[in-house]
């Protein structure tokens, strides 16, 4: 058997521990992967985030120094500046020669770090890194790599920068009168030059506002621009190529000539294919010597080139993370160590959780195959053990069904056996000749077959109750109308006994209580308790029926919407210990079954399940040897239903069980 059993058991794929674990494997992974994913991506970005961080601090260090060697002719007294600059940007700074010698160093001038091997850029005014430097672009040439603030022989004096000054305010003010905004900004060389808001230059042109001064160069501009005409032509004159004269902006063209350059073109004959035009190859050679002639003009007044190091404060580079086989090697460590952890977890887990599962499969099938099924362990208080406990509770529940099915069989076994055995004695003893068939002999027989129609009756209603398939024909029905009925249906019986049947008035004189039922099921279940208080009460005593309309509670009372039906007796009474069970079928305190006292013991039965089917209750109260009250709780229609107007089938007037427990 028990080998059955296990083999009865689902292949581990299909188990809910295999289940179990798998999904928390696949979870496990998921999370580990997914952890690993965003660890990466998070250092990452990190790292990425930094680098765009030190790149910002790099070029604001490299412009700083670009435009000190841009304003200095040496490197003296820069330490100043790169100590400030490390304290501002929290980096180590350096600078040296091409050749490596020290020029200044913001680390701790006892044994700073070695620095490495490469420099991060080199600071040349003359030559810019584009990448780094924030005024490459201002010079309006792009391929002019000379910083803007490199202006040499062209750094205005005092006096020509006041005056020129004092012109642009001129013509700020008089632009502001005629609507334009203008603002004076000044160049690294001083002199002064004019913004139009809104970049609109046709609408100054066309006003009178323009002094000639402002885009005359001044004597100190003149003398820098002859100088730089007379190199350039003459690198020019080296290639064969024409001279040209250049405007305060560097460009060449049209405008006046200055004097150098007037000299050198009468002194070179025009080379160009036509006398006064010229060729794209003369504008690249022009330019290139220009610039050419600008390095050579300021070399004497910037600094020399000099290597820029730029590190951490204690060491000279920044250690970055890559996915190098060392790192993939500890994040798979760390992968595989959660996930061992995560299976074992999930083992020890599901093993507790499928073992009582494996107890209660086993004892459905012990329950299945008939035997006597113990009760299974309930250790903890948990999704598993309330179901256990609902299993023990549904076996015990299960055995009291089961033993009371047994003793119903032998019940109603034994109710029939007995009318039947006394028909069939008395036809035998007619068949002998032993008993005449006369109207005594016909009675008798009469009495046992209605003693079996009414526990066939008693059986068939029980058992459409419990199939819900009771039919109720509902309609207005006044309660005092159907207690009045009961009692004349039942007082030839109770005078017979001696005992006093009365159906007495509503409470206070209130008006009649009006219902929802079906009338005969109504005077069925009523009846069944008359005829069983009639029976258990001597000689001698009361049965008392009567209703109201009151609730337990004075909200049902005052709303109506309960009718409560009394039957009491001054009988025998029932013990405090049988009064639980007087509702159960075939139950009798007197186990000796006389049909003097007890019936089938199905009567109560049926009351309680005709009453349940109209919505309502039925409850019992007793004190041994004083009487017993039994009570109906109904639920009440409308209380404009008119009452009922049908008369009373005399088939259902008569109680349907006679014999009660």
């Amino acid at each position: 058997m028990r080998r059955d059993r296990r083999r009865n058991r689902p292949p581990l794929r299909k188990s809910l521990f295999g289940r179990l674990l798998a999904v928390s494997a696949l979870v496990a992974a998921c999370s580990v992967a997914a952890t690993a994913w965003l660890a990466v991506q998070t250092t990452s970005g990190a790292i990425k985030q930094e680098q765009g961080q030190n790149l910002t601090a790099d070029a604001r260090i490299y412009n700083t120094l670009l435009g000190y060697a841009a304003g200095h002719p040496t490197w003296e007294g820069v330490d100043g500046t790169v100590r400030e600059l490390a304290r501002q940007s929290g980096r180590r700074i350096a600078l040296t020669t091409e050749q490596r010698r020290p020029l200044a160093d913001s680390a701790a001038r006892s044994a700073p770090p070695a620095l490495p091997p490469r420099a991060s850029a080199i600071v040349d005014p003359l030559s810019v890194d584009t990448a780094l430097s924030r005024t490459a672009d201002r010079t309006g040439n792009a391929a002019d790599r000379v910083d803007p603030r490199a202006v040499g022989p062209f750094r205005l004096p005092a006096a020509e920068r006041t005056a020129l000054q004092r012109a642009a305010d001129r013509s700020a003010a008089c632009l502001s009168r005629v609507g334009i905004a203008a603002d004076v900004v000044r160049g690294p060389s001083g002199r002064p030059r004019m913004e139009i808001v809104g970049n609109d230059p046709d609408r100054v042109h066309n006003t009178r506002c323009t002094t000639e001064e402002l885009d005359s160069p001044t004597a100190t501009e003149k003398k820098a621009l002859d100088a730089l005409d007379q190199l350039a032509n003459a690198c020019l004159k080296r290639q064969d190529r024409p001279p040209v004269r250049l405007n305060l902006d560097l460009s060449w063209g049209d405008g006046p000539m200055t004097k150098v350059a007037a000299e050198a073109e009468a002194a070179t004959p025009t080379p160009s294919p036509l006398p006064g035009v010229r060729t794209d190859e003369d504008d690249r050679a022009t330019a290139s010597c220009v610039d050419t002639a600008r390095r050579e003009q300021l070399s004497s007044y910037v600094a020399s080139p000099a290597l820029l190091f730029i590190g951490d404060e204690d060491s000279p580079t920044v250690p970055g993370f890559d996915l190098s086989p060392a790192n993939t090697a500890k994040i798979a460590g760390a992968a595989a160590l959660v996930l061992a952890l995560t299976v074992g977890a999930t083992m020890l887990a599901g093993s507790r959780l499928a073992r009582p599962l494996h107890a209660l499969t086993g004892a459905a099938q012990r329950m299945r195959d008939g035997e006597d099924s113990a009760p299974v362990l309930v250790t903890d208080d948990n999704e598993i053990g309330r179901l256990a406990a609902a299993f023990n509770d549904m076996a015990d529940h299960r055995a009291r069904l089961e033993a009371q099915r047994k003793d119903m069989v032998s019940d109603v076994a034994h109710e029939l056996r007995t009318p039947l055995s006394n028909i069939r004695g008395w036809l035998e003893a007619a068949q002998d000749g032993l008993a005449e068939p006369d109207p005594a002999f016909i009675a008798s027989l009469h009495t046992e077959a209605m003693q079996l129609q009414h526990i066939i009756d008693d059986l068939q209603d029980l058992a459409a109750a419990d199939a819900g398939a009771l039919r109720l024909h509902p309609e207005p029905v006044r309660i005092e109308d159907v207690l009045a009925q009961v009692a004349a249906a039942h007082q030839a019986g109770a005078e017979s006994a001696g005992v006093a049947l009365s159906a007495l008035p509503a409470v206070d004189d209130a008006p009649s209580p009006v219902l929802w039922a079906d009338p005969v099921r109504l005077r069925q279940a009523i009846g069944n308790l008359v005829s069983n208080a009639v029976r258990h009460t001597p000689s001698g005593g009361r049965v008392t029926v009567r209703a109201y309309g009151a609730g337990v509670s004075a909200d049902e009372a005052a709303a109506g919407r309960v009718v409560v039906v009394e039957v009491a007796d001054t009988g025998t009474g029932i013990s405090a210990e049988h009064l639980p069970h007087v509702f159960d079928r075939f139950w009798r305190a007197e186990k000796s079954r006389n049909r003097r006292t007890g019936g089938s013991g199905l009567g109560l039965a049926i009351v309680r399940k005709l009453v349940e089917a109209h919505g309502g209750s039925v409850s019992a109260a007793s004190v041994e040897g004083q009487g017993s009250v039994f009570t109906l709780r109904l639920p009440a229609g409308a209380a404009d239903a008119p009452g009922p107007t049908s008369a009373v089938d005399p088939v259902d007037e008569s109680p349907t069980a006679a014999d009660r427990a």
